[in-house]
């Protein structure tokens, strides 16, 4: 009884420190998503690409590792169930790729920027918050449910490539998980480690082998250390987090519950949960490090477009990543490791609205010069 009880704050610190880890290596590594697809789309320099590729390698291993050896359960994952939302990963992810090119980047960027004194990433925080909320039970849900999520194909079992592959060879899926986890592994770290100045930089591989392993982290932490009997319903729960079930991190939804918590604190319904913490331990983790560092410094917008840039920004990052079920790390890392078809898509789609709204913004800058 004791022990159940604890799971909900032991899962909550679990994911504080895990998101710490997180905050302070991006921090250090300046590990960005939108900055990795900026870098090729400006410049043709493919290094932040590379470093977020071998994360995801990282993820993909320990992920199936830990299924394969039974001590989590994937299938019970909202990234991996039968109904393939395509629309929905494909339009979400789109609109989540151009809210992070205006809002000067992703959701875990905009906490890391958060503890390094950005103000800009505060405003994109809130905006970001509220259009997430309103997507997962407000006005926006009411879009998302009736005319978004319904567009979908029931694949009849799960979506992610090991089980799929499962079905079409009859072998295990215990054995699907090595395999195709390894070759897709294999075929990310081959091309990762090609690169030569790659290869020399020590933040590069830090912060993909760090970030990937706290991804891993976040499964292991509510998969199996809050997996438990309920005492009162005598069932087997995931304690800790909001969707009931086993997640890792993301960085969209939890910080619509982040503001919802901050809101009604004294809503004894509410609880700080494994999302939550994470939401608030990688803005500590950035703000130890840049206090550490001495590169903690305020900064503000520039102008009125700055700020409207950023307020768009932050509204479709919330919309989309709800949509999608997730954003650069909730599916192109977490939901990634997983190697559901969905997470895969949302991955390209969130590329390239944010390739595309780049290619808008230089065109347009050239047009004013």
């Amino acid at each position: 009884m004791g022990t159940a009880a604890n799971l909900p704050w032991i899962v909550a610190a679990g994911g504080f420190l895990l998101a710490f880890v997180f905050g302070a290596v991006a921090n250090r590594t300046n590990f960005c998503t939108m900055g990795a697809v900026s870098d090729i789309v400006n410049m043709g320099h493919w290094g932040r690409m590379r470093m977020w590729l071998l994360a995801i390698a990282v993820a993909i291993v320990g992920t199936n590792l830990l299924a394969a050896t039974g001590q989590i359960d994937l299938a019970k994952s909202f990234y991996t169930r039968p109904n393939v939302t395509w629309l929905s990963y494909i339009l979400g992810g789109f609109l989540f790729g151009v809210g992070m090119t205006l809002g000067s980047g992703c959701g875990s960027k905009t906490l890391v920027r958060m503890g390094g004194g950005n103000l800009k990433s505060v405003i994109v925080f809130v905006f970001l918050g509220i259009a997430a909320y309103m997507t997962l039970k407000g006005l926006f849900a009411v879009w998302r449910i009736s005319w978004i999520d319904p567009v979908a194909t029931d694949l009849g079992r799960g979506q992610d490539l090991p089980t799929l592959a499962s079905a079409l060879t009859g072998a295990s899926l215990k054995a699907m998980q090595l395999a195709v986890a390894g070759i897709v592994a294999v075929a990310l770290i081959a091309f990762v480690v090609k690169d030569r100045e790659f290869r020399e930089s020590f933040d590069h591989w830090l912060g993909g082998i760090a970030i990937g392993l706290v991804i891993v982290g976040g499964w292991y932490l509510t998969g199996h250390v809050g997996y438990a009997e309920n005492p009162q319903t005598l069932e087997d729960t995931y304690f800790g987090t909001n969707s009931r079930t086993i997640e890792s991190l993301s960085f969209v939804a939890p910080v619509g519950y982040t503001l919802e918590l901050l809101m009604l604190w004294s809503d004894k319904s509410l609880a700080i949960t494994f999302g939550i913490a994470a939401t608030a331990g990688i803005v500590c983790g950035s703000l130890a490090y840049a206090l550490w560092s001495r590169t903690f410094r305020w900064e503000g917008f520039v102008n009125a477009e700055d700020t409207a840039n950023h307020i768009i920004g932050g509204t479709l990052m919330g919309f989309g990543g709800v949509t999608a079920l997730g954003c650069t790390i909730g599916q192109g890392l977490s939901g990634f490791s997983t190697l559901a078809v969905g997470s895969i898509l949302t991955f390209f789609a969130i590329v390239a609205g944010a390739a595309l709204t780049m290619k808008w913004q230089y065109d347009r800058m050239l047009r004013e010069a």
